[in-house]
């Protein structure tokens, strides 16, 4: 099952030539899940190539206009695209109020139901079948959740000799074996999953820390992750500005990677100041090797893990 992290919007704050504002589009199949919406969002979709009618859930970190900003005109454009699918928006408080305004003022009907989801507190945000979404507490200047998407435990490898040799027909049983669900054969034997797969396999994590100065308990929460996108506003020379401003540095960046033991990390949130990423890339890269900093359109193919 391929999973994709698509960078729609890596700037902080003000738009550039090159980079819009910020938005992370993670395709899973025919879900999509999206971290933060900044404006101008729907043209950027457009330009990947994503599609506007698939399942969508879209996380907020915080109510900053250029991470929620973009929620109006993506709402009008799949109205106008007649979508039908239910949207589901999750974030801070305030999320609810912003969204009924524009309800309220902007004079279109939309023709797709919305769920709105108003996080109170750090924990569980989202339950699926295959995957969760978690919420962390992020250090920014107002409050800021950072999210975890990770997904669950997999069955382990289904071995076809070990079902024959234990004389399970092929067809209906084995799928539910593949599926973790013991099984009873027409004599009455019971076979247990344990019995014909190999040891259960992790899922894939991707950890968005969103506007920060530091991530408290990221360790817990991010440990391990296969893909660590972290705020790298500023360069290590202006720490103290970014510390001020709740925004971080490649070497804070870097440290937390190298901390969790993050497999990727993409610096991202990039300040106007910089026209290339060299500068940047060289802080992170002293400290974590596996740094790379994120541009517009840019994808990132997330493999399971090795067992």
């Amino acid at each position: 099952m391929s999973l994709t992290a698509t960078f729609l919007g890596t700037a902080g704050s003000i738009p550039t030539p090159k980079r819009s504002l910020p938005a992370i589009l993670i395709q899973r199949e025919n879900e999509q899940i999206m971290f933060d919406c900044g404006e101008g969002v729907q043209r950027q979709m457009i330009k990947a190539k994503t599609g506007f009618h698939k399942k969508m859930k879209i996380f907020i970190t915080h109510m900053h206009g250029d991470h929620v900003l973009g929620l109006p005109g993506l709402l009008q454009t799949m109205t106008l695209l007649d979508r039908k699918r239910k949207l589901e928006i999750y974030g801070p408080a305030g999320i609810t109020g912003f969204l009924e305004c524009i309800r309220e003022t902007v004079q279109f009907v939309l023709t797709f139901p919305i769920e709105i989801f108003e996080i109170k507190k750090p924990g569980v945000v989202c339950d699926e079948k295959e995957y969760i979404v978690e919420a962390a507490w992020a250090n920014h200047v107002i409050p800021s959740f950072a999210y975890v998407f990770t997904e669950k435990i997999r069955p382990g490898y289904f071995y076809p000799e070990k079902a024959k040799k234990l004389g399970i027909p092929e067809g209906p049983l084995w799928s539910r074996l593949q599926h973790g669900q013991e099984v009873t054969l027409p004599n009455g034997k019971v076979v247990k999953p344990e019995e014909v797969l190999g040891k259960p396999r992790l899922g894939r994590k991707i950890v968005y820390t969103g506007d920060t100065s530091s991530v408290e308990n990221l360790g817990k929460f991010g440990a391990d992750a296969d893909l660590l996108i972290y705020d790298s506003t500023l360069d290590d020379s202006l720490a103290d500005k970014a510390e001020e401003d709740g925004h971080s540095t490649p070497s804070q960046a870097a440290r937390a990677a190298k901390k969790i033991g993050a497999k990727v990390l993409v610096l991202t949130h990039i300040s106007a100041r910089y026209t290339e990423n060299d500068l940047l890339l060289r802080q992170a890269q002293k400290i974590f090797k596996n740094t790379v900093v994120a541009e517009d359109f840019m994808k990132i193919e997330i493999p399971f893990p090795k067992d």
